[in-house]
């Protein structure tokens, strides 16, 4: 496959990606029932109702609640105990590594004067940049320009602009900058290809719990794909995810909030991610 046919599909994926969550389909299936009920056809009525219970329900923490585990079955987030050995084996001299990855980025931020971090992005270097420090684990920073972004205005890379919050605002630099991949499977391959040669024989990958699922098949198959080209043994991938429920009451989890609809957004395109991966 050419290099232009990939950047066409790669280009196609958020746009088919917001066409298949909500409240896309459910606004297109609203459309469809008021079309059969000014035919007259009594099921129109039933078919609005469907679809405006699903607008409500995607946009529902409770409904985010019971999808991740159930879609997902996201690992645990370290504990205490986790970090204290981790904390414990760097100190001994093992050559271990925090990876950040991107997660998305304002291009403009006018108040700043320059691209700012994305709320997923920021919640990930903030959480990356404290585990560095508790455990004493140089961080790496993973991301360039994603899909998305408009090709006439040169953007700026996540790995960039993660990197330079981490320096200057949380005080813990980057002791590595990943700025050219697009996708997590790329975050993989390029932050593998630039650790392994370093010497570096763990990592601890930080991303949100509905996105790390697929960073940990990604990371591991690259990982085991460089250990095949060279010979020695392939690198470990440890889960470091992030990202609680917020709290609320239990009526207001059935609320539609804005919260909700990213969570329940989040995890559906990570589901969509995991079916045509296989």
């Amino acid at each position: 496959m050419t290099n232009d046919w990939i950047d066409l599909l790669g280009a196609l994926k958020p746009l088919l990606a917001a066409c298949a969550l909500p409240p896309v389909p459910f606004l297109l299936l609203a459309l469809f029932g008021v079309r059969h009920a000014r035919a007259g056809r009594r099921s129109g009525t039933t078919i609005v109702a469907f679809a405006c219970a699903g607008v409500w329900l995607a946009c529902c923490n409770a409904v985010a609640d019971r999808l991740g585990p159930l879609l997902l079955d996201p690992p645990p987030a370290l504990t205490a105990g986790d970090r204290a050995d981790l904390a414990a084996r760097s100190a001994r001299g093992e050559s271990i590594a925090i990876v950040v990855l991107g997660g998305g980025l304002d291009q403009e931020a006018p108040e700043y004067g320059r691209p700012a971090p994305g709320d997923f992005s920021l919640e990930r270097i903030r959480y990356g940049t404290w585990l560095s420090r508790q455990t004493n684990i140089p961080l790496a920073v993973s991301g360039g320009t994603g899909w998305s972004d408009d090709p006439s205005n040169p953007p700026a890379a996540e790995a960039e602009v993660l990197g330079d919050i981490a320096a200057e605002e949380l005080q813990c630099a980057p002791r590595w900058r990943e700025s050219t991949s697009r996708s997590t499977r790329e975050n993989a391959l390029k932050t593998i290809a630039l650790l392994a040669p370093q010497g570096v024989r763990e990592l601890v990958v930080v991303t949100h719990a509905w996105h790390m699922p697929r960073a940990l098949r990604e990371f591991r198959a690259a990982a085991a794909r460089a250990a095949a080209a060279s010979g020695v043994a392939a690198i470990t991938i440890r889960a470091a995810p992030m990202g609680a429920a917020p709290a609320e009451r239990a009526l207001l989890r059935w609320m539609p909030s804005s919260t909700g609809a990213v969570r329940v957004r989040a995890l559906l395109r990570e589901a969509l991610a995991a079916l045509f991966a296989h």
